[in-house]
């Protein structure tokens, strides 16, 4: 009687040990998912003479790196970006660096502060081929740069800071600016099939970039 007596205690410890684990994990997931956009949105600019925009953001976001540019006390704007992935056959413009420093222009960017670094590569990894292809053109060009801001967009940013710190640093220290989505919430982005599909292979991108490139 005493042994059955102690083994439905023992048995009552460990199912509330098991509710107890299961509440603490749960809580972890939740804490997680509603920190991951913010920790991939990162923002951490410097004082900076260039700032370097990513040419396959969105007007809107083009936009917000206008009033960054203008607000700022930057010399330079960069464009960067390769070929378009479609439409190049009938585009004005060859490639994402082209059409933002055009965008740019449009919106009331004097012309004579952007400079064009276009990637000529054809490469899936772009944000890599983008970073190598601007610290050669740094190479040969008469531009002496120090210090940059690359702005981006939302949950790209922790990636591309990373991306562009392991190719550019220690001889150019770079910040980065991410601008808000438009198409989803980032404070709820679990909510909507573009936030999930975003947020999730950036994460994953990140994870890919910090195992087997850095």
């Amino acid at each position: 009687m005493l042994i059955a007596t102690f083994c439905i205690q023992i048995e009552g410890i460990v199912i509330v040990e098991l509710v107890l684990l299961t509440t603490c994990v749960t809580a972890a997931i939740g804490l997680a998912i509603l920190n991951v956009h913010a920790f991939l949105a990162k923002n951490s600019p410097i004082k900076a003479d260039v700032l370097v925009v990513e040419g396959w953001l969105p007007d809107y976001a083009i936009q917000s790196a206008a009033t960054e540019f203008k607000h700022g006390s930057y010399q330079k704007l960069i464009t960067i970006g390769g070929s378009l992935p479609r439409g190049f056959y009938l585009s004005e413009y060859q490639n994402f660096a082209e059409l933002a420093a055009a965008t740019l222009v449009a919106i009331g960017i004097d012309p004579a502060h952007i400079l064009i670094v276009a990637d000529p590569c054809h490469s899936p990894g772009r944000t890599s081929s983008s970073a190598v292809t601007i610290a050669q053109w740094l190479v040969t060009s008469n531009q002496q740069i120090t210090t940059l801001n690359l702005f981006t967009l939302g949950s790209h940013a922790r990636r591309s800071w990373l991306i562009f710190r392991d190719i550019l640093e220690p001889e150019i220290s770079v910040g980065i600016i991410a601008s808000e989505p438009l198409n989803y919430d980032s404070k709820s982005w679990w909510h909507s099939s573009e936030g999930v599909r975003t947020v999730i292979s950036e994460l994953i991108a990140y994870l890919y970039v910090c195992i087997f490139h850095h």
